[in-house]
């Protein structure tokens, strides 16, 4: 029998999908883009966030994560969507499969302090956020926060 330890750091080949929340933040024409310091898709940018912890709601995980990983402090987040990230390995078992709820969200205050999973974090111009390789759910992601944001 597994260690709730060894549960924690147990993320492959689960028997279901992990909760994970992500944030597109805002500042001005920027979003904040952090790169991914551990598995899956190490070394890719992507959107800050990550894992849900028991008794945590997900507004509460999202600027959590936020904060941990670039010292952003976040306003509160409004839902954009959920998306299914689902890897599978050569057997075409399932490796990873994470449940995304996306928000989006404005930075109240914008300096950037790495810590937690990110191995770098940066704004980037939203214009140039296809020079980062991005999965393409998380370009849909940003382009929809614009909308979400502007109703919000």
């Amino acid at each position: 029998m597994m260690t709730i330890t060894e549960l924690d750091d147990q993320r492959t080949f689960l028997p279901r999908p992990l909760v994970g929340v992500g944030a597109v933040v805002w500042h001005k024409d920027h979003v904040l883009l952090i790169q991914r310091g551990k598995e899956p898709h190490l070394g890719t940018w992507s959107l800050p966030g990550g894992a849900q912890e028991l008794g945590e709601t997900v507004r509460d995980a999202v600027c959590r994560e936020v904060l941990e990983e670039t010292g952003v402090k976040i306003s509160s987040p409004i839902l954009v969507d959920a998306v299914d990230m689902i890897s599978t390995n050569e057997d075409d078992k399932v490796e990873y499969h994470y449940t995304l709820i996306d928000f989006v969200a404005v930075a109240l205050n914008p300096d950037v302090t790495l810590g937690g999973d990110a191995a770098d974090a940066k704004w980037v111009n939203v214009k140039d956020v296809t020079k980062y390789a991005l999965w393409n759910k998380t370009i849909e992601i940003i382009a929809k926060s614009r909308d979400v944001l502007s109703k919000g």
